[in-house]
């Protein structure tokens, strides 16, 4: 059987005809993550011997690169994040809420990723927060997860946040809890608007500030009033706020963390095939039900398209708010279970969590091909001392 196509297959084989092509437009960020993908799990990261316990059959396996873009290096991490995570399901509803940026934008975003996907972070918790604590609509403090990403199933640029936003949450007196209606979260017409208000306040601010810089067909947008009436165009236009329909129960809420939290531009499993001039791979065509369809891209292009998705370094793309914001979460959660108990409309406690088990990704005790038995670490690799170490490790 032919070996699976992956990402790092691409780079090995076209990626040093696309640095040279686009040497005068590449980042440092977008070289350093196509070297480490095409390092990843090879001798030049340096590895390990495993021993199988039974069979004695022993194997080389080669380090990841730990890159958060890697196809193959999200196992680990979202492992350790949903354990943190089952800690803190509460028994109630959980809901999903996508919060889009036009096009228009999201041509801004990119050029300014840092700047406009923080904007984009901060107006949707806080317009989630402000709908969720309005007396009218619900009067309570909301527990959310915000998750960003920037594609589309095609690899095209399109920047939105994934939220998964509690069914209610303590009074705003913290002395009782709110449920919300099981089949209704808050009104989608609101949300959006009110997510359009906040967020081009804060474009408004930032240019202001001279946080935002033009490129491209974008240079004009750098004169003040061009760019006003960019922005009075984009408050004439509908913003794009989804609500699905609550989860069935928190073992579900788990199951969409593992889906969408560490999820990168493209998996492997979606590649098709690799020529000397084009890349095919599946997607899904949402505006026809999720028909499946196959798309195929010059190498140049499908390469382009997958480094559009490339992060500034140290940029978080999972982010708490609310009740669950990093500095009270224990005693937040502590507080809602306490209340949880005391309502009539808690359903009881949480069932416990199964533990999450990934062994391959945690790259230790994993399975014998030969006999099903356990494989142990008996020996060290090293990382061969010429290859430069330029790898970005930020897994978050």
């Amino acid at each position: 059987m032919a070996a699976a196509l992956e990402v790092a297959d691409i780079f090995r084989r076209h990626g040093e005809a696309f640095r040279h092509a686009h040497s005068g437009h590449l980042g440092r960020v977008e070289r350093r993550v196509m070297g480490a993908i095409t390092a990843c799990r090879t001798a030049a990261l340096g590895g390990h011997i495993e021993q199988c316990d039974d069979c004695d059959a022993t194997r080389i396996a080669y380090n990841s690169c730990r890159n958060r873009h890697c196809p193959k290096c999200q196992g680990a991490a979202r492992v350790t994040w949903l354990a943190d995570r089952q800690a803190e399901l509460l028994p109630v509803p959980y809901f999903h809420v996508v919060f889009t940026l036009p096009a228009p934008v999201g041509k801004i975003a990119f050029q300014n990723k840092a700047v406009v996907y923080a904007i984009l972070f901060r107006t949707a918790a806080e317009t989630l927060t402000t709908i969720g604590a309005d007396p009218k609509h619900l009067g309570a403090q909301l527990g959310i997860t915000a998750v960003l990403h920037t594609w589309g199933q095609t690899l095209q640029h399109h920047p939105h946040i994934h939220c998964l936003v509690t069914g209610g949450g303590p009074s705003l007196d913290g002395s009782r809890w709110v449920a919300c209606s099981a089949r209704f979260f808050l009104p989608v017409r609101v949300l959006s608007r009110l997510f359009r208000r906040l967020f081009l306040q804060a474009l408004q601010k930032a240019f202001d500030n001279g946080k935002l810089q033009f490129f491209g067909s974008l240079a004009g947008f750098a004169e003040p009033n061009a760019f006003t009436k960019h922005l009075y165009k984009l408050r004439r236009i509908d913003w794009i706020v989804y609500a699905k329909p609550p989860f069935a129960g928190p073992e579900r809420v788990l199951a969409y963390l593992a889906r969408y939290t560490h999820r990168v531009a493209i998996a492997n499993s979606r590649l098709l095939s690799l020529d000397d001039h084009h890349v095919r791979f599946s997607w899904k065509d949402y505006r026809q039900n999720g028909q499946c369809k196959v798309m195929a891209l010059g190498v140049a292009e499908f390469i382009r398209r997958f480094l559009l998705h490339t992060l500034p370094d140290g940029f978080h793309r999972i982010r708490h708010y609310g009740f669950l914001a990093n500095g009270e979460r224990s005693a937040n959660i502590a507080l809602c279970r306490h209340l949880l108990d005391n309502s009539k409309t808690s359903t009881g406690s949480a069932p416990p969590a199964e533990p999450v088990k990934d062994e391959a990704a945690l790259n230790c005790c994993a399975t014998c091909p030969e006999c099903g038995g356990t494989m142990r670490r008996t020996a060290t690799i090293p990382k061969p001392r010429c290859y430069p170490n330029t790898f970005h490790c930020d897994t978050s």
